[in-house]
């Protein structure tokens, strides 16, 4: 098994710990996923949640915590690689991808939506930069779009599938009926779909699995696939290191399988979460929304049940009856707190077999 090799970046352990807002995880467990030879990523939604200024600024305020964090688990990492995850759907995404790139970010992992326009605003940077794709025809169109107008091709791809945690690619109908067995088939179309672009530009555009990937049999299962490499996040919740407060862990190692479902979210996307108080109660009443966050795009106020920002951000300071809790489909796994370094060595285990 070899390293996963993003142009001049080789990250020992092919595994990338996926981007998992808000202030789930930020510089303590990216830089510490770094540090052990993995790919740490720090998601930048609402990443200044908890800096002074972001009620009053919240868009200004995320600007600096995106250099503060990147730096900050550049420093815990060592020479490792670190990355951020940026939503397309974020309001004034064109700036956030810009505040990473200025900060010296190795890599931007961008989903939630094709970001169509990503190379234009890293250009002239080191930044590498990913797509998140769930389908054969959204890698066809992102990679024949940067190809036609940018003359390039992705330096990675994430493929992520119907296991993911927080908010999903795919239709509440995909989802009832997409099985392992069929996802597994898309996956294997989109490799050959990224071949493609990357035997135009003599280049091997590594493929990154992602969703439902807990630990090293999974792993292994999936990289079987062809993948270059794996994307796991809702394993690292539960660390020491994990950014997010104690009591945010251990609703996951409270978690039954049964809690485990998935949720309308107020952006009209599906979502998986794990059921508690906030979600019963505001299926059957709106929550009371003061103020908007300036987060997502087209997020209308007077139309959602509840503030997705206000929601996460009290779940990740430990209010989580009061809060949304997003995780991937394993989180009811989880049966104590971990270490980064030991998930790790897991994980580089696969590479001795």
């Amino acid at each position: 098994m070899s390293k996963l090799v993003i142009r001049d970046l080789a990250a020992k352990i092919p595994v990338i710990q996926g981007g998992m807002g808000v202030g789930v995880s930020l510089s303590k467990l990216a830089g510490n996923v770094a540090k052990c030879g993995g790919i740490g990523i720090i998601s930048t939604a609402q990443i200044g949640y908890q800096e002074e200024g972001f009620d009053e600024h919240p868009i200004e305020t995320n600007m600096k915590a995106i250099e503060k964090h990147i730096k900050k688990a550049k420093e815990i990492a060592k020479g490792g690689i670190v990355g951020v995850n940026i939503m397309v759907a974020t309001k004034r995404y064109e700036e956030y991808v810009k505040a990473a790139v200025k900060a010296g970010v190795d890599l931007i992992i961008s989903g939630a939506g094709l970001p169509t326009r990503l190379p234009e605003f890293v250009a002239k940077s080191k930044t590498k930069i990913a797509p998140i794709v769930s389908s054969i025809k959204s890698a066809k169109v992102i990679c024949k779009l940067w190809d036609r107008k940018y003359q390039r091709c992705p330096d990675m791809v994430v493929v992520e599938g119907p296991k993911a945690g927080g908010h999903l690619g795919f239709s509440y109908e995909e989802l009832k009926e997409i099985t392992s067995e069929k996802y597994a088939e898309e996956i294997k179309g989109i490799i050959q779909v990224v071949k493609e672009y990357g035997e135009k530009y003599n280049y091997h555009i590594p493929v990154v699995a992602a969703g439902g990937i807990y630990d090293v049999e999974d792993m292994k299962r999936t990289m079987e696939l062809g993948v270059d490499g794996v994307q796991v996040a809702t394993r690292f919740v539960t660390t020491y290191e994990c950014d997010a407060s104690e009591a945010y862990k251990q609703a996951y190692i409270d978690a039954q399988k049964e809690d485990i479902e998935i949720v309308k979210s107020p952006v009209g996307m599906p979502g998986r979460a794990i059921r508690n108080e906030f979600i019963e109660k505001t299926e059957h009443e709106p929550a009371k929304i003061t103020k908007c966050h300036q987060c997502l795009e087209h997020c209308k106020q007077k139309d959602i049940p509840y503030c997705i920002t206000d929601a996460l951000i009290n779940a990740v300071k430990g209010k989580v009856s009061e809060g949304l809790i997003f995780c991937g489909e394993n989180a009811w796994r989880a049966k104590k707190l971990e270490h980064v370094s030991d998930i790790m060595e897991e994980f580089g285990s696969y590479m001795m077999v």
